[in-house]
C-alpha cells in the first residue's frame, strides 16, 4: 500500500472518526472519573477487531495489533480532562460534542479526545485493510495525565515500547519535545496575632515578599533546544480566614518549567537556600516538592510527585527522521516541526528510555480553554498520519 492510500482510507472513515471523538467529548472524564470514557474506547477497539484489548489496574485502555517481529510502537493519548468551568461561558455546552463550522466543540476535543479517537480508528483501519504492521502496535488511552501522569507511570511498570507517539495537540505538526514541570510548595511559618497588635506576632508576608522578589532574579538554566527554564508563583493562601488576623503560615505554589539539565533535587536545594535567606528572624521557611495520592477510577491509589523532567528527541535521531518522512508521505505535503510549550507524558516515557515523537490533531492553544475545539479535517489527516507512523516506526 502506498502512502496516499492511507489518506484515502482515513477519508472514507470520516464519519466513524467523528462519531467516536464526539462520543468521547459527550462523556465527561475528569481525572479519576474516566471509567465511562474508558468503556467507550474499549468497545470501539473490540468493534474494530484488535488482537487484544484490556483495561489495566490503573484504568488505562490498551489495544494491540500484532506485528511481524519489528519494533514495538506505542500510540499514546489520554482520557482525562480538566474541569470546563462555567458552562454558560461556552458557545456550545462543554459536553454537547457539537459539530459545527467544520469543528468538533467541547471539553477535551483537542486535549486529547481527538487523538484518542484517531489513534483507535487508525489501527482499526490497518486491520480492516489487511495490513500487518512490522512490529506490534499498541494504542494506550491512559488516565491521570493531567495530574502528573500516574496512568503512564503504571503502564510502564515491567513493560516499555521501542518507540512512542505522543498524541497531544500540535495542529498535525511534529513535535520533538518540551520542558518539564516541577511543582514546589513554599511555606513561611510565623506566629499568629491580632492585626491591631502586630508586634505580638511574626508576620510571614514580609519574608514571602522578599523571597518572591528574589525569585524573579533566580539563576535559571538554558538548553540549546528548549530555551531557558522558568519558575513562577501560582497559588497562594494563608491559614486564616479572618482579615483582622496576622496568619501563622503563608504558602505559595511554584510552577518550575525545567530543561533536561535540571533535577528536582537541584531546584529544591536552590529554593531552600533562597527561602532561608529571605526569612526574617523567627520565621521558619519550608520548601517541598508537591506530592499527593492519586486515586484511579478503578480504586488503585498511587503517590505522585510533580516532577517531570524536560525532554527532546535529537533532530538526527532515526525515529525523528523516520517520523517526518512517514507523515509527509501520508499527507502529501511538508509538515512543520517544533516543540511544545506544555509538558506531556512524554517525560515519563523519555525517562524510561523510550524515544518519543509528538503529533496530534487540535491546536495547542485550545488546551484547557473555553470553547475548546478541533478541526474535523485535522482528525482525518491525523488518522492517516498515525497509520503511517505505526507502519514506519515499527520497521527495523
Amino acid at each position: 500500500m502506498i502512502d496516499s492510500d492511507l489518506l484515502a482510507l482515513a477519508r472514507e472513515a470520516r464519519d466513524r472518526i467523528v462519531s467516536l471523538a464526539q462520543g468521547l467529548v459527550q462523556t465527561p472524564s475528569l481525572t479519576g472519573q474516566e471509567g465511562k470514557a474508558a468503556a467507550l474506547v474499549e468497545g470501539a477497539m473490540r468493534g474494530l477487531h484488535y488482537d487484544e484489548v484490556r483495561i489495566d489496574e490503573a484504568g488505562n485502555v490498551l489495544g494491540t495489533l500484532t506485528g511481524s517481529g519489528g519494533r514495538t510502537v506505542l500510540l499514546h493519548s489520554h482520557l482525562d480532562i480538566v474541569d470546563p468551568g462555567d458552562p454558560a461561558a461556552w458557545r456550545y455546552p462543554p459536553y454537547a460534542g457539537e459539530v459545527a463550522d467544520g469543528y468538533l466543540w467541547g471539553r477535551g476535543a483537542s486535549d486529547t479526545k481527538a487523538s484518542v479517537a484517531t489513534q483507535v480508528v487508525a489501527v482499526g483501519l490497518l486491520r480492516e485493510a489487511g495490513i500487518t504492521p512490522p512490529g506490534e502496535v499498541h494504542v494506550a488511552a491512559v488516565v491521570g495525565e493531567e495530574v502528573g501522569g500516574f496512568g503512564t507511570r503504571h503502564l510502564l511498570r515491567g513493560w516499555q515500547p521501542d518507540v512512542a507517539v505522543i498524541g497531544e495537540p500540535s495542529a498535525n505538526t511534529l513535535r520533538r519535545g518540551h520542558r518539564g514541570r516541577f511543582e514546589f510548595v513554599v511555606t513561611f511559618h510565623g506566629r499568629s496575632a491580632h492585626a491591631s497588635a502586630p508586634d505580638r506576632g511574626l508576620n510571614p508576608h514580609y519574608s514571602m515578599a522578599r523571597f518572591l522578589t528574589a525569585l524573579r532574579q533566580a539563576p535559571m538554566a538554558h538548553d540549546a533546544e528548549l530555551g531557558a527554564s522558568s519558575v513562577v508563583p501560582t497559588l497562594a493562601y494563608v491559614d486564616q480566614k479572618s482579615s483582622n488576623v496576622i496568619p501563622a503560615a503563608l504558602t505559595v505554589h511554584l510552577d518550575w518549567r525545567s530543561v533536561p539539565s535540571e533535577t528536582p533535587e537541584g531546584a529544591l536545594a536552590l529554593l531552600e537556600r533562597m527561602a532561608a535567606e529571605a526569612a526574617e528572624d523567627g520565621i521558619r521557611p519550608e520548601v517541598r516538592l508537591r506530592t499527593w495520592t492519586a486515586r484511579a477510577y478503578t480504586g488503585l491509589e498511587q503517590d505522585i510527585a510533580f516532577a517531570l523532567q524536560g525532554c527532546h528527541l535529537a533532530a538526527d535521531a532515526p525515529e525523528w527522521v523516520t517520523a517526518q518522512r512517514a507523515v509527509e508521505g501520508a499527507l502529501g505535503r511538508p509538515v512543520p516541526t517544533g516543540l511544545w510549550t506544555f509538558t506531556t507524558d512524554g517525560s515519563r516515557l523519555h525517562a524510561a528510555g523510550v524515544p518519543c515523537v509528538g503529533f496530534g490533531p487540535g491546536e495547542e492553544a485550545m488546551a484547557h480553554v473555553v470553547d475548546e475545539r478541533v478541526a474535523i479535517d485535522e482528525m482525518v489527516e491525523a488518522t492517516a498520519a498515525y497509520m503511517a507512523l505505526a507502519l514506519a516506526l515499527g520497521a527495523r
